[in-house]
């Protein structure tokens, strides 16, 4: 009896796709996982700072600022010489 899916299914040809669409994709994806986890960890700071803590609003902003700002520093991409 004859395999009823074989006609359905073309067999697997290695090494024929390209692959420049899935590199953009996953350069997008790590890009913004990277920049929001950034956000969302000046955000968890910022309001720790202000309402957990109670030290008000300029001390939570100065915080979420200096977090930022290194943040910035320690993510950007590297320039290739």
């Amino acid at each position: 009896m004859a395999d009823q899916h074989a006609e359905a299914t073309a067999p697997h040809v290695h090494g024929d796709m390209n692959i420049s669409e899935q590199a953009w994709t996953w350069s997008l994806f790590m890009g913004l996982t990277k920049w929001l986890s950034l956000a969302t960890a000046v955000l968890i700071l910022f309001l720790t700072v202000w309402f957990a803590v109670g030290a008000g609003f300029v001390p939570a902003f100065i915080s979420g600022a200096v977090l930022s700002v290194a943040g910035y520093f320690m993510l950007k991409s590297k320039k290739a010489h």
